[in-house]
């Protein structure tokens, strides 16, 4: 059975047998809940932040766009200086 969370791991639904990888979209929301499912993940190894069973490129992209979202990580001000 798929965990209710659609998170990465090894009840994944995801890894069931004739499932399509995860895409993109499947990315963005690990990628987004990533900070949570981490936490999740130190007591719980039927839980990972990252699926496996992906398909490449797109899923990577979603993951990180996801993962930017949460964390506010998008690089606008890293070369800005601090003027006092």
């Amino acid at each position: 059975m798929a965990n209710a969370c659609a998170v990465a791991g090894p009840n994944s639904k995801y890894k069931l047998a004739g499932c399509e990888p995860a895409g993109f979209w499947a990315g963005l929301w690990h990628g987004l809940i990533a900070p949570i499912t981490f936490i999740v993940s130190l007591f719980n190894p039927n839980v990972r932040i990252y699926e496996t069973n992906n398909c490449g490129g797109w899923y990577d992209f979603g993951f990180l766009v996801g993962l930017a979202g949460t964390c506010g990580g998008s690089g606008s001000q890293a070369g800005t200086t601090i003027q006092a």
